[in-house]
């Protein structure tokens, strides 16, 4: 099956209104304003697409749905995978199919999200329940050039997925969530 190359870093935020300064003046421009995403990803009982280094994932970003499936990715300076999405009507009724065929969420995680582009790439903004982060995602050279205008340098790049990047945190941090939403960190609801 054929897919995307998606080639993208994420990096640690300190002040999101400082970013967004940056990035207008490094000629980017918000084309989705800060914007709710609920993200659940699903396995199998055995965890076969865990183990294969594999997402399925169904997402609601405000009002509109996808569903993903990201091939085991690589990583090095930035991380690269094979990526197929597709806008579904109703992220409710597939997960109850993908439960009929044995398919089991096994991870939710939420952010609110604004996205940014120059033309050539996008620069993503999340808030999340365990810090703010940003995504720089387009060819590996624009990805370091957007980083530099940014005043990233190499070692800010993050290559772990949003689930590695909680339990590193739930490891630090001794917090009894299972998932990184809201109400499971916080007891409150994002709207």
């Amino acid at each position: 099956m054929a897919g995307k190359q998606e080639v993208e870093i994420k990096f640690r935020v300190q002040d999101l209104a400082s970013l967004r300064r940056r990035l207008r003046t490094a000629g980017f421009r918000e084309i989705t304003r800060p914007t709710l995403e609920s993200n659940t990803l699903f396995d199998n009982v055995l965890g076969g697409l865990a183990d294969r280094g594999e997402v399925l994932r169904i997402r609601r970003y405000g009002k509109r749905w996808t569903l993903t499936h990201k091939s085991r990715g690589q990583s090095a300076k930035h991380k690269v995978r094979t990526e197929m999405e597709m806008e579904i009507p109703d992220g409710e009724t597939l997960a109850t199919i993908l439960g009929a065929l044995g398919y089991q969420p096994s991870f939710r995680y939420e952010k609110v999200r604004s996205e940014w582009t120059d033309g050539k790439g996008h620069v993503v903004l999340d808030e999340t329940p365990i810090g703010d982060f940003g995504e720089i995602e387009g060819t590996p050279a624009w990805i370091d050039r957007t980083a530099k205008k940014l005043g990233l340098v190499v070692a800010d790049y993050i290559t772990s997925s949003y689930m590695a990047l909680f339990f590193a945190w739930k490891r630090r941090t001794n917090h009894p969530a299972r998932e990184m939403t809201w109400k499971a960190i916080t007891g409150k609801t994002k709207r």
